[in-house]
């Protein structure tokens, strides 16, 4: 079983078992989060769309750990005016894993 779900404002493919890296939700490690927004779910072929989301469905998680992405460097420069400026950022990520689609 698929399903297409919406979660802080990106849309992640799904299934049970799987483990998915989100943007950081608020709460601990081993807490059950449950997310409405489903878009889509295919159930062995038998596919139902949501106009936008379908009433009446979630994806129940559980929350694994919380952790940092790799260090992405900015830079910025304006040419000719002797301005440079450099920056790093690290993401804040939660990881998932998927129980039940209903």
């Amino acid at each position: 079983m698929n399903a297409i779900v919406k979660i802080l404002g990106q849309q992640f493919d799904v299934k049970v078992g799987q483990e998915v890296n989100i943007h950081r939700l608020a709460g601990n490690a081993g807490e059950k989060v449950d997310f409405a927004e489903v878009m889509l779910i295919d159930n062995a072929g038998k596919i139902t769309v949501g106009a936008p989301t379908i009433k009446n469905a979630k994806v129940s998680a559980t929350i694994l750990s919380h952790f940092q992405g790799e260090k992405v460097a900015v830079f910025k420069k304006k040419r000719r005016k002797g301005y440079q400026k450099m920056n790093n950022h690290r993401q804040q990520y939660t990881k998932v894993k998927i129980e039940t689609i209903a």
